[in-house]
């Protein structure tokens, strides 16, 4: 798919209203940026500045991120013919369908580069019933200095996870193919989860695995936001944004208080 247009599609889910409010409550030991809004907390981290973007500026996808999303498109289709990885056939919607929520999502939680990496203390992400990828992997081009885990029980989907880490040449990134709840034992600093079934059921458990003032990064209906926060009383959940070009899809984000 020609990058000129990927760019097009994806730019209403990578700027933001001025209006928007920040939500504080989830920052931790991390410096705003000019205009006050920044989601990265980590207690590990407090020596260690994240930049976030301005949200009053559009942010602008390298040469090489759309090329990584154009190839990713391309394997999608071409799997997507042997094995159900998404009911969305149409390039221009996968495109705002998939990428644009993930990229929307990543543009809130992760910082897209770091003046001082370090390597001894990466943020660590987990990627709940990943299926095709998304949004794990787009977080991954949006963010590539963290260590993404893709945790999917499906043999043929982790299968195809695999084909695109190494098509894209991404590196830390650890496929499993296991069900979530083997993994119980691990922590993460940033969970999410997107597009599951039997959300009710899988829900603590990718709670069970955010780390200590971690994060559980939930890109749901409108109409579960009352459920998962029932469902978790010791994470303190932010007001919801609402992802564009969509009538009732959100980004719920949670703090782990313990």
């Amino acid at each position: 798919m020609d990058d000129a247009r990927i760019s097009e599609l994806l730019q209403p889910f990578l700027e933001t209203a001025a209006a928007e409010s920040p939500t504080a409550a989830l920052s931790t030991n991390v410096s705003d940026s000019a205009d006050g809004d920044s989601e990265l907390g980590d207690s590990k981290r407090s020596d260690r500045t994240l930049p976030v973007q301005s949200r009053k500026q559009p942010a602008v996808l390298s040469p090489a991120q759309l090329h990584s999303i154009s190839m990713y498109i391309d394997i999608l289709i071409r799997w997507n013919a042997r094995i159900n990885l998404t009911a969305i056939r149409n390039e221009e919607e996968i495109v705002t369908r998939h990428f644009g929520e993930s990229l929307f999502g990543a543009r809130h939680l992760l910082p897209s580069e770091s003046p001082e990496p370090s390597p001894d203390a990466p943020i660590t992400v987990a990627d709940v019933g990943s299926g095709a990828g998304f949004p794990g992997i787009p977080f991954k081009i949006w963010a590539p200095k963290i260590h993404l885990t893709l945790i999917e029980s499906d043999h043929k989907k982790a299968a195809f996870l695999s084909e695109v880490t190494r098509a894209l040449t991404l590196t830390n990134v650890n496929v499993r193919n296991v069900r979530a709840e083997v993994l119980e034992g691990s922590r993460f600093d940033l969970v999410t989860l997107r597009a599951v079934e039997h959300f009710d059921e899988i829900l603590p458990t990718a709670a069970a695995l955010v780390t200590p003032q971690g994060r559980l990064a939930l890109l749901i209906g409108a109409a579960q936001q009352s459920l998962a926060q029932a469902t978790l009383p010791s994470f303190q959940f932010a007001p919801p944004r609402s992802i564009p070009l969509s009538k009732s899809r959100t980004l719920l984000v949670a703090k782990r208080e313990k």
